[in-house]
């Protein structure tokens, strides 16, 4: 999005940079249109299509009766604070982006709700990009059905542990007394409500109860379907083609996964859909700090204007590189770095990367069902990535029987001293999420009754001969390791363990050099192709 479609200036100081502010750019992204969506009643009011969207505000009010959400209204009471509301309008989408639904969601603005009085505990677990796609991956292989279901308004279902009080919100009928009042009126929820920063817990909790309650199991896809339908009202999407924001190829020789649909969509808003494509996200740097491109703001340099929308590019690029596009997490990870001072020499980077992706739109991850489903990692760094602050690049991959299912590409914190001392640091990195996902796949498999790997190690390849053999050592005390931290060798615990299995590997045949530094066309299309990207085009 930019300023001339959104208006919004975004202080480049005071915003994080994480996944959170990547998903909510997206979500501005794939809901601008050449027509914005309302933002009240009134509004909507004032459009051709009120009458889809008064029917839309009308099936919201009767859920929340249904669920009998709301009790009764009176005056509010001195020492009750009740919070706000706000009616939220959306226009839901296919993959193609063809509008098949109108929604209108009322939700409360938890904003205004205070901690230890309106609400406790707020925690709840969700799923992740990385376990998303190696589900897939498991599914691929064991030849299993993905289906999508949707559980009809799922918050309401769910009771609240604290007493929260509303303000009447438009479209919901007050008694005859209180009409004239309703500025001193509210109205107690019984059910959580969307926006309560609580809502997500509570129904956490609702869903553990019920699929506890009987010592529910995985069981076959159907039954499972039929067991929740008879507690929630449920919607049957069929089979997976559109999930989260990912578009799913259901193949006769596998699943592709991609995101053709939002990247022609961010192509668009930042005017590059009619730009010339490039090969690669990113050029081949300098190894002479002053004239690489992507060195930091320096003093006499012009800082872009407030209304580029730098920030807005990089939430975007970030969204797509954590879900199905590895191959510009670099470029990403680079150019993020910037963002609180950007030049133009850093723009034109970012230009750059959305060039690449002119020429590959329909790049993305393909999972073929072939019989090995084997978890690798391969780890790597990049000497002085950051040259004026002497940071090195870490870059990790793992795949499942040869796909990426988990990468990551990310500036070190701490100056390393040499290039074993950067190695160990990368690999450490790796271990760490290779604790992990051993962790995740072997719940998964004993959960559903599926052959567990727990006893079979995992195998992370390194290029650093002097790396493996320290970490096979352990930490020794000597004047050329004794500055390294002890906790970087806890990869030796997990070789001792039999938990991974460090092995050496050419330079040229590490995967993970993808994430470590700009390529030349040549290297970077060949690792692109092992880490299991694909062409829509030529898979089919």
């Amino acid at each position: 999005m930019s300023f001339t479609t959104s208006g919004k200036i975004w202080d480049r100081k005071s915003i994080i940079l994480d996944n959170v502010f990547a998903y909510n750019i997206a979500v501005e992204i794939t809901s601008l249109d050449d027509e914005m969506e309302p933002r009240s009643i009134e509004e909507c009011k004032q459009r051709n299509d009120w009458k889809k969207w008064k029917e839309a505000i009308e099936v919201e009010l009767n859920s929340l009766s249904k669920r009998e959400d709301f009790g009764p209204i009176g005056k509010t009471h001195l020492g009750i604070k009740p919070v706000g509301y706000k009616w939220v309008f959306v226009r839901k989408r296919k993959e193609n982006n063809e509008v098949v639904r109108y929604k209108a969601r009322l939700v409360t603005q938890g904003f205004s709700q205070r901690p230890g009085i309106d609400y406790m505990k707020t925690y709840s677990p969700v799923v992740d990009s990385i376990t998303l796609r190696y589900l897939m991956s498991l599914a691929v292989h064991q030849s299993l059905d993905m289906r999508l279901m949707d559980v009809v308004t799922a918050y309401l279902y769910s009771s609240l542990d604290n007493e929260i009080y509303m303000k009447i919100p438009e479209g919901l009928k007050a008694p005859e007394e209180y009409r004239h009042s309703q500025d001193m009126c509210s109205i107690r929820l019984q059910k959580s409500l969307y926006g309560l920063k609580q809502s997500g817990r509570m129904w956490y909790n609702r869903l553990s109860q019920y699929l506890l309650k009987d010592g529910y199991k995985n069981d076959q896809i159907m039954e499972t379907s039929n067991y929740l339908k008879k507690e929630f009202e449920m919607k049957d999407l069929g089979k997976t083609k559109f999930c989260l924001g990912l578009q799913i190829e259901h193949l006769k020789n596998g699943i592709f996964i991609h995101q053709s649909a939002y990247t022609e969509k961010i192509l668009k808003k930042f005017y590059m859909d009619k730009a010339h494509p490039l090969s690669t996200p990113m050029v081949v740097r300098s190894l002479d700090p002053k004239k690489d491109p992507f060195r930091p703001h320096e003093n006499e340099e012009e800082l872009l204007r407030p209304e580029v929308p730098y920030l807005s590019a990089i939430g975007a690029l970030m969204y797509l590189a954590n879900n199905t596009r590895p191959d510009i997490s670099f470029s990403v990870s680079l150019l993020a770095r910037f963002s609180s001072s950007p030049t133009r020499r850093h723009w034109n980077g970012v230009k750059h990367v959305f060039r690449y992706l002119q020429g590959s739109v329909d790049k993305g991850l393909f999972y073929a069902n072939n019989s090995g489903h084997q978890l690798i990692g391969y780890a790597d760094a990049g000497y002085l990535s950051d040259a004026h602050k002497c940071r090195s690049q870490t870059g990790y991959l793992f795949t499942s029987d040869g796909t990426a299912i988990s990468w990551r590409s990310t500036k070190q914190t701490i100056a390393a001293t040499s290039s074993n001392h950067l190695e160990i640091i990368a690999i450490h990195e790796a271990s760490r999420e290779c604790v992990w996902l051993r962790s995740i796949t072997q719940h998964i498999q004993e959960t559903c009754g599926l052959p567990s790997s727990k006893k079979t190690p995992t195998v992370v390849y390194e290029d650093n001969t002097a790396c493996i053999e320290q970490l096979k050592q352990g930490y020794v005390k000597g004047d050329r390791t004794k500055h390294i931290s002890p906790k970087l060798f806890y990869t030796q615990d997990l070789l001792q363990n039999g938990d991974i299995d460090v092995q050496q590997i050419r330079s040229t045949e590490n995967l993970a050099d993808l994430f470590t530094k700009a390529l030349p066309t040549s290297s970077f299309e060949k690792l692109v192709h092992k880490i299991g990207m694909r062409r829509l085009r030529k898979v089919k």
